[in-house]
């Protein structure tokens, strides 16, 4: 499939068509990853439990990083 450039504001956007949101799984509401490798681009729908996840992950590195900090600023 071949789609142009639409402007969108000061930007451009990509139009997804309703039957491949609907084959991917897509809710139009819902948040998407992007990545490239620099000559194409990715798009992906972020799994919330995976997000999550990560959020949790980061939450976790950080308080163990920064505990001290974070005790002596409850204090």
């Amino acid at each position: 499939m071949i789609k142009n450039l639409v402007k969108h504001g000061n930007s451009w956007a990509v139009v997804i068509d309703r039957p491949i949101l609907d084959l991917l799984k897509i809710d139009p509401t819902a948040q998407v990853e992007l990545t490239t490798d620099g000559k194409s681009i990715r798009i992906m729908p972020v799994d919330a439990d995976d997000k999550n996840a990560k959020v949790r992950a980061a939450r976790a590195q950080v308080n163990a990083k920064h505990s001290k900090a974070f005790k002596k600023l409850a204090e």
